[in-house]
């Protein structure tokens, strides 16, 4: 089943790098899939891995960051059940950090993005930046470097894991 999606992915008609950053882009994958892909499907060097799953994975935040809100607003008018569903979230999560959140704003942001696991990431921050009313322009750089580290945890984790089965 594995060789089979290499095999796949290596016949799309499409540059490696582009692959590496549509990968990068997608929620839930995110750096975590891009930069594997780069690495082990491509043969990428840990470096260019790096680079296009960063820039991949930043393409969706400023989408995010302005367009989300009037989304929100839009939706109110179109589809009110989404609407109503989205309100109950942000009021649930402001609700429940808050809190903590606005005391450690920035670091908070960066660390909750820096980490690569499941629901954590840009996608993920960048709701939780407009959930809690970060400033655009001050969201962005934070999201970037939460972003590049993550990129670096990763593409160091799979350096780790290459000398351990070498």
């Amino acid at each position: 089943m594995r060789d089979s999606i290499i095999d796949w992915i290596r016949a799309l008609p499409l540059p490696e790098p582009l692959l590496v950053v549509l990968v990068g882009m997608t929620p839930i994958f995110e750096l975590r899939g891009a930069i594997p892909l780069g690495r082990e499907i491509f043969g990428m060097s840990p470096l260019t891995a790096y680079f296009w799953a960063v820039i991949g994975n930043m393409i969706p935040v400023p989408i995010i960051l302005w367009l989300f809100p009037g989304f929100v607003d839009w939706a109110e008018e179109h589809w009110p059940w989404i609407h109503r569903l989205m309100v109950k979230l942000h009021i649930r999560t402001e609700a429940k950090a808050a809190r903590r959140f606005e005391r450690l704003r920035d670091f908070a942001l960066i660390t909750f993005v820096a980490i690569p696991l499941p629901v954590t990431g840009a996608w993920s921050g960048s709701l939780a930046a407009v959930v809690f009313d970060v400033p655009k322009k001050r969201a962005l750089p934070l999201i970037f470097i939460g972003v590049l580290i993550a990129g670096l945890v990763v593409t160091l984790f799979l350096g780790a894991l290459g000398m351990a089965f070498d």
